[in-house]
C-alpha cells in the first residue's frame, strides 16, 4: 500500500474509531474526498462550460474550411486564443484526481479484506458476535459482503481464499493472547493445522485448515446455510445460490444504478457532450446514448460483485457529485449572469 492510501486508511479507520459504524465512516470519508476534489470538479466543469459556449464557432469555422484542413486548425487554434481557452484545462483537474481516487479505493479494499479476516478469526475464537455491531449498517447485516439474497452473512470459503498472504499476516498480528489461544484450539480438530502466513504456500495451507475448522462450527454453518433447492440455480450468465441468513435486500445495487443515471443527467459535463454529439453525426451521438446507459448498468453490476462498503461508497458518491455539480452549474450561471451584465454596463458607456 503506498503512501497516500496509507494515510487514507488511517483516516478512514480514525473516522471509524469516532462514529463507531463502518458504513457511516464510509459515509463521511467519501463526503470528505469529494469535497476535496471538489475545485478540480469546478475547473473541469468551468472548461466543459466554456467549450459549450464556443461549440457554434466551432462548427462554423468546421463547416466554412471543410475543404481546407489546414485553415481550419489555424482559424480553430486563433478562436482558441482569442477565448482563452486550453482544450487541456478541461481533462487536466480531473487526471490529477485519479491518484486519490485509485488511493481511496485501495484503502477501503483493504480495510474490507482485514474485516473479513478477522471475522474468521472471532468465529475460530468463538466469539459470541463475530460480526460486530460495527459491520452492521442499516439493512446489512454485514457491510463486507454483498448487500443481496444470493450472498450470506458470513465470509464465505471463496471470499476467505482471495485474501492475500499480507492481509491475514496483518489480521493475525492484531489478534489477543486469549483470541490466538481459542482459534488454535478450535484448530486442533485438524491434523498438522498451524496459523503460518509466512509464506504464500503456507497461508493458502493455513487458510484451507481455517476454512476446514469454520466448517465445523454450528454458528457458522447456520450463517452460511443455503435454501434448499436454491443452490447453484442458473440464471442467465450467474450461478446464484439463496442463503437462509443473506446478507441484504440488493439495494445498494440498485441505488448504485438510479443514482448513476441521476448524476449523469445532472453532470454539465455530460450533458455538454451529448449536445456537441447530437450537433455533430448520427454515430457519435449513438455513441453518446450507449455510455449513457452502459455506466449505470456497470454501476450494479460492480455493487453486485462486491461488497456492501463499496457500494455504499459508490451510492454516496454519485449522491454527493450530483449535489455537487447543481451547485457548481449555478455558481457558473451566477459568473455568466454577472459577465453578461458587466459587458452590457461597459458597452452602454462607449
Amino acid at each position: 500500500m503506498n503512501a497516500i492510501a496509507e494515510f487514507l486508511y488511517n483516516i478512514l479507520e480514525a473516522i471509524t474509531g469516532i462514529v463507531k459504524n463502518h458504513g457511516v465512516s464510509i459515509i463521511i470519508f467519501t463526503t470528505l474526498m469529494r469535497m476535496v476534489c471538489m475545485p478540480f470538479d469546478y475547473k473541469s466543469r468551468k472548461s466543459m462550460r466554456k467549450m459549450q459556449l464556443i461549440q457554434p464557432k466551432l462548427n462554423a469555422l468546421q463547416k466554412k474550411y471543410a475543404n481546407d484542413k489546414q485553415k481550419y486548425q489555424q482559424k480553430q487554434a486563433e478562436l482558441m486564443r482569442k477565448e482563452h481557452y486550453n482544450p487541456l484545462s478541461g481533462c487536466l483537474p480531473m487526471l490529477l484526481t485519479w491518484p486519490l481516487m485509485i488511493a481511496m479505493f485501495t484503502a477501503m479494499r483493504e480495510i474490507a479484506n482485514e474485516q473479513l479476516a478477522m471475522q474468521a478469526f472471532r468465529y475460530l475464537a468463538g466469539d459470541p458476535n463475530p460480526i460486530m455491531a460495527a459491520d452492521r449498517f442499516l439493512w446489512i447485516k454485514n457491510i463486507w459482503m454483498t448487500d443481496s439474497l444470493f450472498t450470506p452473512i458470513a465470509p464465505d470459503a471463496t471470499s476467505l481464499q482471495m485474501l492475500t498472504k499480507e492481509v491475514w499476516q496483518k489480521a493475525y498480528a492484531m489478534l489477543s493472547e486469549e483470541q490466538l489461544t481459542a482459534i488454535t484450539a478450535s484448530l486442533s480438530a485438524i491434523d498438522g493445522a498451524v496459523l503460518d502466513f509466512s509464506t504464500t504456500d503456507a497461508m493458502q495451507l493455513t487458510v484451507a485448515n481455517i476454512v476446514s475448522a469454520l466448517q465445523k462450527l454450528d454458528g457458522y454453518n447456520a450463517a452460511v446455510a443455503t435454501v434448499p433447492g436454491w443452490t447453484g440455480l442458473n440464471f442467465l450468465l450467474f450461478s446464484i445460490t439463496l442463503y437462509q441468513n443473506f446478507n441484504g435486500f440488493l439495494v445498494l445495487p440498485a441505488l448504485a444504478g438510479v443514482t448513476q443515471v441521476l448524476h449523469t443527467k445532472l453532470n454539465p459535463q455530460q450533458n455538454g457532450q451529448e449536445q456537441m454529439a447530437a450537433q455533430n453525426n448520427d454515430q457519435k451521438n449513438s455513441m453518446s446514448n450507449f455510455m449513457k446507459y452502459f455506466f449505470p448498468i456497470l454501476s450494479v453490476f460492480f455493487c453486485l460483485t462486491s461488497n456492501a462498503g463499496f457500494a455504499l461508497y459508490w451510492v454516496t458518491s454519485n449522491v454527493v457529485t450530483g449535489i455537487q455539480s447543481v451547485v457548481i452549474t449555478k455558481m457558473l450561471e451566477h459568473q455568466d449572469k454577472k459577465k453578461t451584465k458587466s459587458e452590457a454596463v461597459e458597452g452602454a458607456k462607449k
